[in-house]
């Protein structure tokens, strides 16, 4: 079963080996009247989580949208598992490089539907010929749905114990729609998770919880990259700059 667990420990060690999961390369973001940044350069590493800070506007959200292949106003050269990005679909790359907005959006008629929606749309299935490829999904990241005894266990270890799986997602509270929202992408099992500040509106135990899910999801080998604003909590392997369009 697909369950989020929240780790016994507080911080995490994460040792960098081999070759990165995610290679971002010449990344470049603009304006009509501004470069917001160019040939930015990031790798990521499985089982590292990497905390992205900046001021306001200096364009953290528009690089992840770029790797998330989002953002028609910025280009990079991408590649995963040392496989161009040009070899992907959109689909299979988002499938594999997944990116959760801080304004979550939830479908559906309750919360259990909503957390399951994924493998309900055709996109999620792959070919024959997909399954056979070099980049194809192994058996052992293929995620399946998960059940209501699943679904129970993770929202509880989330601090959303009071949110019933049969509730209207858009009687959530913001704060809850977000967990949820994070919490139906890990259950995807992406390669990266790419996160844009889904713990801003958290108290700070919630969004405690929110970074041990994360950190659940690395100790299984997901590379994860985060924009926050908060006080470093930990359980991040590294944290870089991004200012004046250069990363730091």
């Amino acid at each position: 079963m697909n369950i989020v667990t929240i780790p016994s420990s507080e911080h995490t060690s994460f040792a960098l080996k081999g070759s990165p999961v995610l290679s971002v390369r010449n990344a470049t973001c603009s304006t009509d009247s501004t470069t917001v940044f160019s040939n930015l350069d990031l790798d990521l590493y499985s089982g590292e989580i990497v905390d992205l800070t900046g001021a306001s506007g200096a364009g953290k959200s528009s690089l992840l949208t770029i790797i998330a292949q989002l953002n028609p106003r910025g280009n990079a050269t991408l590649s995963l598992h040392d496989t161009d990005s040009t070899r992907f679909s959109y689909q299979q790359w988002r499938r594999r490089v997944a990116y959760v907005p801080q304004k979550p959006t939830l479908l559906g008629d309750t919360v259990a539907s909503a957390i399951r929606l994924p493998w309900t749309l055709k996109a999620y299935e792959e070919s024959e010929r997909e399954k056979n490829a070099p980049f194809a999904l192994s058996p052992a990241t293929e995620a399946t749905a998960p059940d209501d005894s699943s679904l129970r266990a993770s929202l509880d270890a989330i601090g959303c114990a009071d949110v019933e799986l049969d509730r209207h997602p858009r009687d959530l509270s913001g704060g809850q729609a977000a967990r949820v929202c994070l919490l139906r992408t890990i259950l995807t099992r992406p390669a990266v998770l790419l996160a844009d500040e889904v713990d801003a509106g958290l108290d700070d135990d919630n969004a405690l919880k929110v970074s041990a899910m994360m950190t659940s999801a690395a100790e299984e080998g997901m590379a994860i990259l985060r924009i926050r604003h908060r006080a470093s909590d930990g359980h991040e392997s590294r944290t870089v700059v991004l200012k004046d369009g250069v990363l730091k």
